[in-house]
């Protein structure tokens, strides 16, 4: 199994970023997707999460309104559209997956991706 993370880089405060997670050796549909971040010197936390039966995903309330996950299970490939970006959001991101009742939960997920780096100048 791996995921791969990309799409991070260097953004003005209020730019945009398109972040991918590419899945082998499994199936999204198969599996709750999660976006992490983890800034220096603060605890790894969960964004954003999408169920493998679909409805409405979870934001964590800093992220609300301006980001987006979405998933093209065809594509076994996961986005999230990062809108509005404040410098707070300089983190490196990752991408993982679960197959735990605790879709919310960062110790559900069991497969993880290598993170990318997301800053963002103010």
């Amino acid at each position: 199994v791996q995921l791969q993370a990309s799409g991070g880089g260097l953004v003005q405060a209020g730019g945009s970023l398109k972040l991918s997670c590419a899945a082998s050796g499994l199936s999204l549909r198969a599996y709750h997707m999660g976006w992490f971040r983890q800034a220096p010197g603060q605890e790894r936390e969960i964004i954003a999460a999408s169920r493998r039966s679909g409805g409405d995903p979870y934001y964590v309330d800093s992220v609300k309104g301006r980001f987006t996950i979405s998933r093209d299970n065809a594509k076994n490939i996961m986005y999230l559209q990062m809108n509005g970006l404040k410098f707070e959001d300089t983190a490196v991101y990752f991408c993982a997956a679960s197959q735990n009742v605790l879709w919310r939960d960062m110790v559900g997920y069991k497969y993880w991706g290598q993170g990318t780096q997301v800053t963002v100048s103010s």
